[in-house]
């Protein structure tokens, strides 16, 4: 038997109707009481809190995370299953990877669908993710939804409603699950992971700004004197802005700011192909390209960075780290 923790955050798959609306209310144990197990599986939960993901903080995060290395302190326990509202899961599931060292898998899934729905998705996602943590070593945190098994890295939520929610746009599935089996397609790629940092007094402040037609450089100076140590640049095309853009971020990374520089675009790299204000002009004033990571994750990449040191210099080296790509795993695929 294979004995899974499940650590319940809250989400739509722990929502009831609260007369105007659905919120998350329900505990672990109602929710792990709507899924049928696999047969081969014991399940402990690890009631942690129960909210709608949106109104996930920092905190919230970082206790996530420290509570994950704490269950896998323990080496009776063969995998974990974190039940997560979808709309900040991509967030919580890649700050997890990027500081996961171990070899069993932190499997993310949750629903579009509350408790109670008669064609809720709930109950397949949490058997399927259980399958998922029993059955595949060595992949990092995943997430699983709808029959899919994705990577943290790179997973985004798609889909406002419909089932199939998560994909990395930039990439492809990274397996399956159907008639009981993981089918493992191809291997993940992960930088060398970070510590795991203390719980600071006082949390770094992350802003993200986007930039569009007619944009200025207001709100990126109002987020820089705001207090935030880090900024998250949402720029066009492959990481583009204007020259005012590439001023602002000048100033803020001479102010010690770490800046990252993604795009809104669903897919692809941002390039430093373009000047007077693009990535050419804005990646030369200090900002950081962040690859096929789009804003979320590119913000928990920073966070990650400032929580890891102190030091400017060793932030944006935290920073490029996290950012890499790291090296694909080289063991075989399972089909299991």
């Amino acid at each position: 038997m294979g004995r899974i923790v499940v650590i319940s955050t809250g989400g739509t798959i722990a929502s009831r109707w609260q007369g105007s609306g659905f919120a998350a209310d329900a505990d672990g144990n109602e929710v792990m009481a709507t899924a049928p197990l696999p047969e081969d599986v014991t399940v402990e939960v690890v009631d942690l809190f129960s909210v709608n993901s949106p109104r996930l903080t920092t905190a919230h995060q970082l206790t996530l995370l420290r509570t994950v290395h704490e269950v896998l302190a323990d080496p009776g326990v063969d995998g974990i299953v974190v039940t997560h509202g979808t709309d900040t899961l991509e967030e919580s599931a890649f700050l997890v990877d990027l500081h996961h060292h171990d070899e069993r898998s932190v499997v993310f899934t949750g629903a579009q669908l509350p408790m109670g729905a008669e064609d809720g998705d709930g109950p397949a996602n949490l058997y399927d993710a259980l399958l998922v943590a029993l059955r595949t070593r060595g992949l990092g945190v995943l997430v699983s939804f709808a029959g899919q098994v994705h990577a943290a890295r790179g997973t985004i939520k798609t889909q406002t409603l419909a089932a199939d929610a998560f994909a990395d746009p930039s990439g492809e599935w990274l397996g399956k699950i159907g008639f009981g089996k993981v089918t493992v397609l191809r291997q993940p790629r992960r930088p060398q992971p970070l510590a795991v940092p203390a719980m600071p007094e006082a949390l770094p402040r992350v802003d993200m700004v986007m930039h569009h037609a007619d944009a200025d450089a207001l709100l990126f100076r109002a987020a820089v004197d705001a207090g935030a140590r880090g900024v998250v640049l949402v720029a066009t095309g492959a990481g583009n802005a204007t020259p005012e853009f590439v001023e602002a971020v000048a100033e803020a990374t001479a102010r010690g700011v770490l800046v990252a520089l993604t795009t809104r675009v669903p897919a692809g790299p941002v390039t430093e192909i373009y000047t007077h204000g693009g990535a050419v002009d804005l990646v030369a004033a200090g900002a950081v390209p962040t690859g096929t990571l789009r804003a979320g994750q590119a913000r928990i990449a920073v966070l990650a960075a400032l929580l890891a040191s102190g030091e400017r210099a060793e932030q944006e080296r935290v920073l490029r780290l996290a950012l890499s790509a790291g090296a694909a795993a080289t063991k075989p695929l399972v089909d299991a």
